[in-house]
């Protein structure tokens, strides 16, 4: 195995340089601690129970998950009706149609999901089901849950929640993975997203946690250190083809991931966790739907930061090799 080569990522289709020689070099940057801990109730934490949110709305005294409308919604429902071209349609502008949600997982406001049980994040894989379903019976396109975790992710408040954004457009990622998947069939004849889980199964060395219904792995083309793919094994295009049992055995491998995750640098681990779902009003047989983890940090306390080739060239240049980081992850 070479620590100094570039890989192809077959869903993103683009190249992934990796180059762990370069972790020997100097750093004079700032690191990242891991945060403090947070108390059970902060009085003005617009996230805990009976407290008062930015609208004026007071929460209910809640008990397990709480899911209401964002206060500040980057879209809705009743969003100004805008429909705007110029320059022979070179600009065009339109409403910003579509739901935002917010899903707390707990009333606890020191909890993160790895302090859960794997019933009460069930519950929540079944809130994030009813969210998709709400959003496929409105006609929209697509439905991204989404969770940044941790202060380096910008997370603007540390209670234990998620967001879920609720689109009449199809997002750009599931744009091109569709289009990725397409091509594979048209060329071999199979489905991408089949190939990729059987290749990893056969490998075994990126794999992490695995059980009888979902595997989490460091993918082959990893961009993050401890990027992992959460995949069921069961066909399901969107979390709607999930049945009861299904998300139950989800639910553990969610869990021992997570937990894992937090032994690694002995940390409240920071990420940003994406539910990637085929378009809901479509029949994309060949989609297979995953959580996508991509933590930021590559080492304790310092963070992947996106630069020169990233930003300016578009080409992920990583400093970990995936398989060594599966197998630090796996042992954690």
């Amino acid at each position: 195995m070479a620590d100094w080569e570039k890989r192809w990522n077959p869903l993103r289709q683009e190249w992934i340089i990796y180059a762990a020689h370069r972790n020997k070099r100097p750093w004079d940057g700032k690191g990242h601690l891991a945060s403090k801990p947070e108390p059970s109730y902060v009085s003005d934490c617009y996230l805990c129970p009976t407290n008062t949110r930015v609208n004026g709305a007071v929460n209910p005294n809640y008990e397990n998950v709480y899911v209401f409308d964002n206060d500040v919604p980057i879209l809705g429902l009743h969003a100004p009706q805008v429909n705007k071209s110029a320059h022979n349609d070179l600009y065009i502008s339109k409403g910003a149609n579509g739901f935002s949600k917010v899903i707390c997982y707990s009333p606890d406001h020191s909890k993160t999901m790895s302090d859960l049980t794997v019933k009460q994040i069930a519950k929540i894989i079944h809130e994030w089901k009813k969210v998709t379903l709400q959003a496929k019976e409105k006609q929209l396109a697509s439905v991204l849950v989404f969770e940044n975790k941790g202060e380096i992710t910008g997370v603007s408040n540390f209670h234990p929640h998620c967001q879920v954004y609720a689109t009449d457009f199809i997002f750009n990622h599931t744009l091109l993975e569709l289009e990725s998947m397409n091509k594979y069939r048209e060329e071999r004849n199979r489905n991408l997203f089949d190939d990729i889980l059987q290749a990893e199964q056969i490998d075994k060395n990126r794999i992490v946690v695995e059980n009888e219904k979902a595997v989490a792995f460091i993918p082959f083309f990893a961009k993050y250190a401890y990027e992992v793919m959460l995949m069921p094994k069961m066909k399901s295009k969107t979390l709607l083809d999930l049945k009861y049992s299904d998300i139950e055995e989800i639910s553990e491998v969610y869990l021992q991931l997570i937990k894992k995750y937090d032994a690694l640098f002995d940390m409240n681990f920071p990420y940003v966790m994406s539910i990637m779902q085929a378009p809901l009003q479509e029949s994309n047989l060949d989609y297979q739907m995953y959580f996508h983890f991509q933590p930021p940090l590559r080492i304790p306390g310092i963070r992947k930061y996106l630069a020169g080739p990233e930003i300016g060239g578009g080409n992920f240049m990583a400093d970990t090799i995936p398989e060594v980081s599966a197998e630090k992850l796996r042992s954690s």
